[in-house]
């Protein structure tokens, strides 16, 4: 176990406690919950980086750091769901969509075969991250600054805003896993048969 591969377990272990925090009904657990979340997307930044550097990719790292990225999104997602600050309907798209990849990923390594995240997939994974801690800091920013809910914060347009941040990822997220069951469709035919 090197430390790539434990950066990508550290990020597993962090996801359900970045939502025990979330769902805590306080504003001090908001704010334990983006740094959880910061923590841990910087860990995947780094696990990859490292991992590179060193010489030391797995086919355990190839495979558990994308889905490491996975449950990490699709928690804060449920989450922000569960809040009711963006729609179920997108967030039940891309967890099909990941665990669809994440299931094609299982089939295919029975063929010997690891799939590695394309450059458009990565794109996708910082894409969710980077809309996740958007609006884990603004809801923080909100719960500091009560004058904004009263004065300037308007939640119908925060609420279209987030929706429309996470319908841009989902899409994203669709085009992705349609090009992966492109690229990967003899393997999956040769399976299947």
């Amino acid at each position: 176990m090197n430390l790539p591969n434990k950066l990508t377990v550290t990020r597993i272990i962090l996801s359900p406690f970045f939502l025990i925090f979330f769902l805590i009904p306080r504003s001090w657990s908001h704010y334990i919950a983006l740094l959880i979340f910061l923590g841990a997307s910087l860990t995947d930044l780094y696990d990859g980086y490292l991992a590179r550097k060193t010489g030391v990719i797995t086919n355990f790292g190839k495979f558990m750091d994308p889905l490491a990225d996975k449950l990490l999104t699709s928690t804060a997602f449920v989450a922000f769901v569960a809040a009711g600050y963006i729609r179920t309907w997108m967030v039940l798209v891309i967890i099909l969509r990941e665990f669809l990849i994440t299931g094609l990923r299982s089939l295919v390594a029975y063929r010997g075969v690891v799939i590695t995240p394309s450059p458009l997939a990565k794109w996708k994974t910082g894409a969710q991250m980077t809309v996740i801690i958007i609006i884990l800091l603004s809801t923080n920013l909100k719960d500091t600054f009560a004058l904004l809910e009263n004065h300037l914060w308007n939640q119908a347009l925060v609420s279209h805003i987030y929706n429309g941040m996470v319908f841009a990822v989902m899409v994203l997220t669709l085009i992705t896993g349609i090009d992966y069951l492109i690229k990967y469709a003899s393997s999956l035919k040769g399976i299947l048969r």
